[in-house]
């Protein structure tokens, strides 16, 4: 399930007040979302979240719910 947190992130990156971001959502179904925004979005959800990814690591995951895993997976609880 998306975080608030990432979908805070991911709205403001955008310029977006509202859109309804899921686990299945992928980039190209929201709007704005292109190359160099996901370069945005990227830097912006490691810097909020405070870790840093792989560049593999960001190939790998095909969708929203896919980030948010990996976003789950670097921190440390």
């Amino acid at each position: 399930m998306i975080s608030d947190k990432l979908k805070k992130v991911i709205l403001e990156q955008l310029n977006l007040s509202d859109f309804d971001i899921k686990d299945e959502t992928v980039a190209s179904q929201v709007p704005g979302w292109d190359s160099l925004n996901h370069i945005n979005i990227i830097l912006a959800v490691e810097k909020d979240f405070g870790i840093k990814f792989k560049g593999i690591e960001i190939l790998k995951a095909k969708n929203i719910g896919d980030l948010q895993k990996l976003i789950d997976s670097k921190i440390v609880n």
